[in-house]
């Protein structure tokens, strides 16, 4: 493009900023809690108007697809040129549960504008950075002349996402003909700060277990029995206990089996981020970091695999004493993958370790939730240098540094059955406040996330040719 059609893509999106706006709060205002059964219907009701938006926005295709839970919504809208490559972007229209006795300072699914920052529940997480397409395919066409997109466009918005994606996978096998894309987008993710943009390029793994674990029938008196028979709670302790050795490195046989090592020039590029550690500890609302021997703290959290205990318990919590081995005790555990690791694998070496570590005496019961895969764009991939090109130029030409994602999500699921390569594009900064009391977005980071992507389908269309 031009410095005129630069210029083309801001005037266009500013003469219609003020209607975007009042459209996404009218979305906002549907409060499409997938994990509240009493929202079902709020949930379907956002497919619903999302896809009405869509078919406004000029998608000659744009559908509600069911599944076991919630609606998925899917639009596509050809290009008029036959090469042109297919793109399909992902995002989602449900959002975690959200109320007034939270925290929030004013009704979460009452949008309100203040400081240049829309207030509402989804507002960054992730209706925002889903909304952005709309004006951003608009923007494209009208600073190009075009009728229709340079590529081929998908989108594929899930309704499930914030309850963990169960049927997510499943939709996409089911459909993966409709869905084939040459590339995939997801703008459900964010940038290191307001002052500076960066690109994602991975995502971990996750892998999510609980081990009930069972002992005497019932619980028995710790001087009449202690010491002679075994403790659940001593075993919960000791598995716990065991997970990482004195390096914290992951102790269990076969877990980093397959794992990509950090490279060279990724961690050269990690360095150029603007991190300071104490501001890191204070978000993170701790006093001192500890992690895998031999890697900073960015590459413990988004480059390297983790295990973590999320809760352990059993026998008395209550006041005073009481002189008991209990007769239960319960571990939770996660293990956050990284490239290379296959969950499946990971569940076998996690089944192994319990069962030879478990003492004869004690009973078990070994349960794991859905996995997510890890997925990870190589950083010389031509998709990946289009987004850098096209988030640079919404950015004044500022320079893009690269950032992974420390979380889950099930961006793999894409890659895996579509074969296709996953990129992220988002524009949520770290204090939007994903999941908390009063989420946001930054209005003008918002509206470079719409030239961004005008910018984005212009240059895809042009590197394939």
């Amino acid at each position: 493009m031009s410095d005129t059609s630069d210029s083309a893509v801001r005037t266009y999106i500013r003469q219609h900023r003020e209607t975007f706006l009042a459209e996404l709060a009218e979305w906002l205002r549907i409060p499409s809690v997938s994990a509240q059964p009493e929202h079902a219907e709020d949930v379907r009701r956002s497919a619903d108007w999302l896809v009405g938006a869509l078919r406004e926005t000029g998608f000659p295709v744009a559908e509600v697809w069911p599944t076991a839970g919630a609606p998925a919504v899917f639009a596509e809208w050809p290009s008029d040129q036959p090469d042109a490559p297919v793109v399909l972007v992902y995002g989602h229209h449900d959002v975690q549960p959200a109320a007034l006795a939270d925290g929030w300072e004013s009704e979460p699914f009452e949008p309100r504008i203040d400081g240049g920052r829309m207030y509402a529940r989804g507002a960054a997480d992730d209706k925002g950075q889903v909304f952005f397409h709309t004006l951003g395919v608009r923007a494209h066409l009208a600073a190009t002349g075009r009728t229709a997109p340079a590529v081929h466009l998908k989108l594929l918005i899930e309704g499930e996402e914030e309850s963990g994606s169960p049927h997510f996978r499943a939709l996409v096998e089911e459909r993966a003909e409709r869905l084939a894309a040459d590339t995939v987008i997801v703008s459900d993710t964010g940038m290191w700060s307001e002052t500076t943009p960066t690109v994602c390029t991975g995502m971990r793994g996750l892998v999510d277990c609980e081990i009930a674990l069972h002992g005497p029938a019932q619980d028995i008196h710790s001087g009449s029995f202690g010491g002679a028979v075994p403790n659940p709670a001593t075993v919960a302790a000791r598995l716990a206990g065991a997970l990482h050795d004195a390096g914290e490195r992951v102790a269990i046989p076969g877990f980093y089996d397959g794992v990509v090592p950090v490279s060279d020039a990724e961690r050269a590029l990690f360095a150029e981020l603007p991190f300071d550690e104490a501001s890191w500890l204070a978000t993170a609302k701790s006093s001192g970091t500890l992690g895998e021997a031999g890697y900073t703290t960015l590459e413990r959290i988004w480059a390297r695999p983790t295990a973590e205990v999320n809760g352990i318990g059993g026998g008395y919590q209550g006041p005073g004493g009481k002189t008991i081995v209990p007769a239960t005790a319960r571990l939770k555990l996660t293990f956050r993958l990284v490239a290379g690791q296959d969950p499946d694998a990971v569940e076998v070496a996690v089944a192994r370790w319990v069962a030879d570590r478990v003492p004869d005496g004690i009973g078990y019961d070994l349960s794991f939730a859905a996995s997510t895969r890890p997925c990870l764009t190589p950083l010389d991939h031509p998709a990946l240098q289009s987004v850098v090109r096209a988030m640079s130029r919404a950015f004044d030409g500022r320079k893009i540094l690269f950032t992974r994602e420390g979380g889950s999500g099930p961006a793999a699921d894409l890659q895996d059955v579509l074969g296709a390569p996953v990129l992220f594009l988002g524009i949520s900064v770290p204090s939007d406040g994903w999941h908390a009391p009063n989420e946001k977005v930054e209005i003008e980071l918002l509206l470079k996330g719409v030239e961004t992507a005008a910018h984005l389908w212009e240059d895809l269309g042009s590197a394939a040719r």
